[in-house]
């Protein structure tokens, strides 16, 4: 009786080989399944339960509006316990990402570090997001999980991509955006397949926890959409050109802020004591805490058209005072409010749908400060529903490539040109 192979005409060797990598990746899919489901869990758990004391410290604020006062004396907190903990160095999200790229470690402590002190940064009145903290504490407790697990570097590194996801999932309640960013964000031109599957089910399954302690998805509803033509085509190409400007303006803003600062200031404990006072003088100028913490109910506002004409500016100028004095957070969130608050203005002057003028300034700018175009579009069919595309797929474009080679994330790298069909292997500036 003739076996298989010789009627197939199949050497053994092939089917043998074929058989051996079946195995393989059969083993392969059960070990990131396992965990995955472990990471999205415990990391989910943890976003969810930071989520909910994000609530709390910034519903006190508003409450207690006095608490800016001491957010210099909280600053000064803040670089002691990264003191103490020998962290003085650290370098936040860029520390994640160079991680991934190279073997260099996220210590586990990172993760405690950057709970309490954004939850100090925004019960004080500093302006800053929460994925900083997201991307940190996911990073370093995926590292962790790997460490535990006795992985080598490579799956070490899928599994800080994996906990990067977890985290960002359940803060953000957008699964989608979550799985593909941490794969995005670190080279942008190549991502890192291999993480697909243990990023998509940690993503996940951390949104479930999320959803399961009462976190709903952030939704904003845009009523009507104006039908798309060639005349809005170009309303919201022009938008998104200059949103990548805006993007561009935004990092500079970051990056030099912490470079005055430093110039300034060398001593770290002066720095971040003058930078709460600054935030301080500001916020008592502008006459409200509209720019203080993370200003998510502005963008609401964004969506009605009813947002000042110079709070995207302000949002821009209050961020680079906090962050760049030493206080921690995020960018991405305060980079939503200057897009949706920048768009808003651009539909009120041109009065074309404000709403969604909001909804394509968000997924402009914050492309052009991650340089990420495929977490933007999904992140913003998460936000905003499908229906915008055509709009949110022109602007994603034109301000992934007017935004040039800038970005919140130094160690960043750019791998294709923008331009051209060039490998550049550059970092963001």
């Amino acid at each position: 009786m003739k076996k298989l192979s010789d009627i197939l005409d199949i050497s053994p060797d092939i089917t043998l080989e074929t058989l051996q990598r079946a195995r393989m990746a059969a083993l392969t899919l059960i070990k990131w399944l396992l965990c995955s489901l472990f990471t999205g869990s415990f990391i989910g758990l943890i976003g969810a339960l930071f989520y909910k004391a994000l609530q709390y410290v910034t519903s006190f604020r508003i409450q207690h509006p006095y608490t800016l006062f001491f957010l210099p004396a909280a600053g000064i907190i803040i670089v002691l316990m990264y003191h103490f903990t020998h962290e003085d160095k650290n370098t936040g999200t860029n520390l994640v990402i160079t991680a991934i790229q190279s073997n260099a470690e996220v210590p586990v402590r990172v993760a405690p570090l950057i709970i309490i002190s954004t939850l100090i940064t925004h019960l004080f009145g500093g302006s800053a997001g929460r994925e900083g903290a997201a991307l940190q504490l996911g990073g370093s407790i995926g590292n962790g999980i790997g460490k535990l697990f006795h992985f080598d570097d490579k799956d070490k590194h899928i599994m800080i991509m994996c906990g990067m996801s977890a985290c960002f999932s359940a803060l953000f309640g957008t699964p989608m955006a979550a799985a593909i960013f941490s794969m995005e964000v670190v080279s942008v031109g190549i991502m890192y397949y291999a993480a697909l599957v243990p990023c998509v089910i940690s993503s996940l399954v951390a949104h479930g926890i999320a959803v399961s302690f009462g976190i709903s998805q952030e939704l904003f509803l845009i009523d009507s959409i104006p039908s798309f033509g060639i005349g809005n085509a170009v309303r919201i190409s022009v938008l998104a050109i200059l949103c990548a400007g805006i993007s561009i303006l935004f990092c500079v803003m970051l990056h030099q802020s912490e470079a005055l600062y430093k110039h300034f200031f060398k001593n770290p404990y002066v720095r971040v004591f003058v930078g709460g006072c600054i935030v301080i003088v500001l916020t008592l100028l502008v006459g409200n805490q509209n720019y203080n913490g993370t200003g998510v109910n502005i963008i609401a506002q964004c969506i009605d058209g009813t947002v000042r004409p110079e709070a995207f500016l302000l949002k821009m100028i209050f961020t680079a005072a906090t962050l760049g004095a030493g206080y921690k957070g995020g960018e991405i969130v305060p980079s939503f409010f200057t897009g949706a608050a920048f768009g808003c203005l651009f539909g009120n002057l041109l009065g074309f749908s404000p709403a969604l003028c909001t909804a394509v300034g968000m997924a402009a700018v914050f492309c052009g400060v991650t340089n990420c175009p495929i977490t933007s579009l999904l992140i913003s069919f998460e936000l905003f529903g499908y229906d915008g595309m055509p709009y949110f797929l022109l602007a994603v474009a034109f301000s992934y490539m007017l935004s040039g080679y800038f970005g919140l994330y130094h160690s960043q790298k750019i791998i294709y040109s923008k331009y051209k069909t060039n490998y550049i292997n550059k970092k963001t500036e």
